[in-house]
Formats: structure tokens, sequence, C-alpha cells
């Protein structure tokens, strides 16, 4: 399975929406990717004196779908010039190298005028630290609050870089599986 995190804990988020658009792309794709919602895990439960202990089994489930995965795709929008800090607390609970390496990742950044540029860095330093395997083709949604409608996007600019995003990182992911370069074919 593929999944897509959408990195925010905001309810009703314009993340999550992007990621149900991206969700729908990979679909007409014949692709299958599940969302999981940072939102509807309690990492509360891990805060203070519990950090770097066993997560609860809501969160254990979640990492370990990660550590199965064959790619993951992540949206993200910009805090204070960076990720949300409960992606990054989610990221800091994953194992390594289970985790991380050679995993397909490929991202998506919304915020203002800079379109999650920052965020987007900051994950591509995190992921290539831990030797991930990162899609160059990045997608920066400008203003993002002001083209998505009834949860659809309607820069039609916008839609069509996240197609061909789409598009292009289902063939990375092939490529690297077909040449057992992705994280499930070398564990095994």
């Amino acid at each position: 399975m593929k999944y897509i995190i959408s990195g925010t804990d905001r309810k009703n988020s314009n993340t999550l929406k992007i990621a149900k658009i991206v969700q729908s792309l990979f679909a007409k794709k014949n692709e299958s990717f599940e969302i999981i919602d940072l939102a509807e895990l309690n990492l509360s439960a891990m805060m203070g004196p519990f950090y770097g202990a066993e997560a609860p089994a809501g969160i254990q489930a979640a990492i370990q779908k990660i550590n199965d995965s064959e790619a993951l795709y992540i949206v993200c929008p910009e805090y204070n010039g960076s990720m949300p800090g409960i992606l990054k607390y989610f990221i800091d609970h994953w194992k390594y190298p289970d985790s991380f390496e050679f995993r397909p990742v490929a991202f998506c950044g919304l915020g203002g005028m800079f379109g999650g540029l920052r965020p987007v860095e900051h994950l591509q330093q995190v992921m290539g630290y831990r030797n991930a395997f990162i899609y160059p083709e990045r997608i920066f949604l400008t203003n993002v609050w002001k083209h998505i409608q009834n949860d659809s996007l309607t820069d039609s600019i916008a839609l069509g870089l996240l197609e061909k995003q789409v598009d292009g990182f289902s063939q990375f992911c092939k490529a690297l599986s077909e040449h057992k370069l992705d994280a499930l074919s070398r564990r095994k």
C-alpha cells in the first residue's frame, strides 16, 4: 500500500482537502493511496514522559503503515516558516531505517506567497538525511485557500502540475520497484 500523509492536525484543513484531491488523481491512474490524517491520530498521548517510549496502539499502527509502505506522498502546510510541529513530532517517532531508507517520497507544499517552499525543503533535509528516495518534482500551492471550492482545486495550472507530478511519481516508484531498489525490495 502507498500512503498520503496529511501533514497537520488541524480539523477540516486545506491540507486534507489537497490530500484527497491527490488521492483521486492517483486513483485515476489505478493507483491506490490511503490517507494518514494526523488530525485523526492522538499524538498528544505521546507527549511529556512518554516521548521515546512505545507508542499507543493507534499510533503504532500508523507507524507500521509507514514501515510497510511502498511509497509516501506528503502534503505539508507552512507553519511559521517550517512544517507543522505535529508532523515533525510524528516523523520523530518513526523507526530508522525501516520507515525511511530507500522509501520513495514526494512532496506538495501549501502556503501563502511561497506555497510551502520552506517546509518542503525541511522535509527533504529530514528524508535525505535518512536515505529516502526523494522524487525531485515538488509542488508548491500558493494562496491555496483562494483556490479550493467545494473540496475541489479551481486553479487549472496547479491541478495540471499535480497531475504531472502524480504521473511522474508513479513511474518513479515503479522503476525503483522493478529494479529492486525500493525499501520493500531491499528489506527482503
